[in-house]
């Protein structure tokens, strides 16, 4: 049997902090027309896709940041976005800064349907980064000065005949956000991220290393879940500050399928077997059979290292 699911993962170039979001949205519907035209049915963008990383600028009054969050989804702005998915039957995924009624700040990413209906809605659950201006950093990472933690887990969606997840980020790089997933059946993982190809407090660890450390995140929560991932970037030197690529499709064996290169807008498509991810889930990582979660309290009971007496 199989389950095709055929996925395009939509890398965008940088956005500069000039760039309107009508130009972005106009970036955005050209990706979707040309992964329309290589077969995919459901198209994947990356985090904070409707604007540059703001994060990296340091406001004294974390208000005067507000302006590149979305009070509503879809908005004007976007609506064009939600239009042209619904007119070409595609369904997608993107990530965008979430001003909530009550004045609360997400960083999050939905799932929209083939009608052009929000099915999902994630919000960042792993902020990396810091809250005050640090001038021993290299760049600024100021995630937690502008966001709050996600309060909705990692939920599972059944969508597009799969179960459907989402994670941004920095949540790939903990193993705790896929096993959440995992134990819901997961098929099929699409996470957005927007990386700086240097990091902050380490100099010597440049973009080779950052890549490495992406590919290994991803790989590993893909095979210990039996699972595809579709990991997006938005990559490029955006107003003097560089984001790396590493835009890819995970098979749920751990092994990268299609990779894209360079660091501009672009789109790689694959038919993804949801049905690939049974063989896993049966065998080696058949989670009813072979879980010991008697051993695994530390894992919910303490944030910080305990060491042994």
């Amino acid at each position: 049997m199989s389950r095709i699911l055929t996925v395009a993962a939509a890398q965008l170039g940088p956005i500069q902090k000039a760039e309107g979001r009508d130009i972005v949205v106009a970036r955005m519907i050209a990706l979707m027309d040309e992964a329309k035209a290589k077969g995919a049915e459901l198209i994947i963008y990356p985090e904070l896709a409707l604007t540059t990383f703001f994060p990296r600028w340091h406001h004294e009054d974390r208000a005067e940041a507000d302006h590149w969050f979305e009070a509503a989804m879809p908005n004007p702005a976007v609506q064009p976005l939600f239009d042209r998915a619904r007119e070409l039957g595609m369904g997608m995924s993107f990530g965008y800064a979430e001003l909530t009624p009550e004045g609360r700040h997400f960083n999050t990413s939905i799932l929209v349907d083939r009608e052009g209906m929000i099915v999902g809605k994630y919000r960042k659950i792993h902020l990396p980064g810091h809250v005050e201006f640090d001038p021993e950093r290299a760049h600024q990472h100021l995630e937690k000065r502008y966001f709050e933690p996600g309060d909705l887990g990692f939920p599972v969606w059944r969508m597009m005949g799969g179960l459907l997840g989402m994670m941004i980020c920095n949540d790939r790089r903990w193993p705790e956000s896929y096993r959440v997933m995992g134990l819901q059946g997961v098929e099929m993982v699409v996470l957005g991220f927007n990386t700086p190809s240097v990091n902050s407090q380490k100099a010597g660890e440049g973009m080779a290393q950052r890549l490495f450390h992406h590919r290994l995140s991803v790989q590993a929560g893909a095979y210990q879940n039996a699972t595809w991932v579709v990991a997006v970037a938005k990559a490029g030197d955006e107003d003097g500050h560089h984001c790396m690529g590493g835009t890819l499709i995970v098979n749920p064996d751990g092994e990268i399928v299609a990779e894209l290169e360079g660091e501009a807008d672009g789109v790689i498509v694959h038919a993804c077997d949801l049905d690939d991810t049974r063989f896993g889930k049966e065998t080696i990582f058949d989670f009813k059979r072979h879980r010991r979660i008697e051993h695994y309290g530390p894992i919910t009971a303490q944030v910080g290292v305990i060491e042994p007496k």
